[in-house]
């Protein structure tokens, strides 16, 4: 049976706090999970992920970001978003030593935003991104791009995406895409919106986007 506890690193600045999701029969490799700006990582999305993931053989920490761990409501200070990406790379460096195979990264909203900067910062950090619905642009402002640094990323990234999110449609997703230089991949989830798992959520969601990721890290 997988087993769940909460984990806390803070011998160094930012802090990594969350919960480790550990799995009964280990494929070696391991998972970064984080959420976005008006959530936590209690959030029912990245829990039942996790709980897929960890099914999957994959070691998971659902970590909460360094914003979120100094106030437990409200948005994101944008100054303070390179703290929440150095946040993410010491999670990734904390599982290092716990696993012997490939890590990745993922993050829905806000910490997908984040990790995929974090990715084209540093190519070399992770094997894989996975960014669940990501904010391309605000709702009803489609001129204010977020993908300056696509075409900088060098890391595989599978985006998953509801066709009734607000803050892109599939059509801009897929001319976003574009712009990234290496393998990505859109997941189009119909029906869904910016949280992807609704009042009504397709109970098999999870399972099925841990399927895509291991297809399309296969390919």
């Amino acid at each position: 049976m997988n087993t769940m506890r909460e984990f806390a690193e803070v011998s160094a600045e930012p802090a990594v706090r969350g919960f480790l999701h550990e799995p009964a029969q280990p494929n070696d490799d391991a998972l970064v999970l984080t959420h976005g700006a008006g959530a936590n990582c209690q959030s029912k999305l990245l829990i039942a992920l996790a709980n897929a993931f960890a099914d999957a053989g994959y070691l998971v920490l659902r970590c909460d970001l360094p914003f979120r761990q100094s106030r437990p409501h409200g948005p994101p200070f944008p100054a303070m978003a390179a703290r929440d990406r150095e946040g993410l790379r010491r999670a990734v460096e904390i599982l290092r030593p716990r696993t012997p195979g490939q890590i990745f990264l993922g993050g829905h909203s806000y910490g997908g935003r984040q990790a995929s900067m974090l990715a084209a910062e540093q190519p070399q950090l992770v094997t894989g991104l996975l960014l669940l619905s990501y904010p391309l642009h605000p709702p009803r402002k489609p001129a204010e791009l977020r993908t300056a640094h696509f075409p900088q990323l060098r890391t595989p990234a599978l985006f998953v995406h509801g066709g009734r999110d607000p803050f892109g449609s599939h059509e801009e997703m897929r001319s976003a895409l574009a712009l990234i230089p290496v393998r990505s991949l859109l997941l189009e989830v119909e029906g869904a919106g910016h949280e992807l798992l609704g009042k009504k959520a397709n109970d098999d969601l999870p399972s099925k986007i841990v399927q895509a990721f291991q297809e399309f890290l296969r390919e």
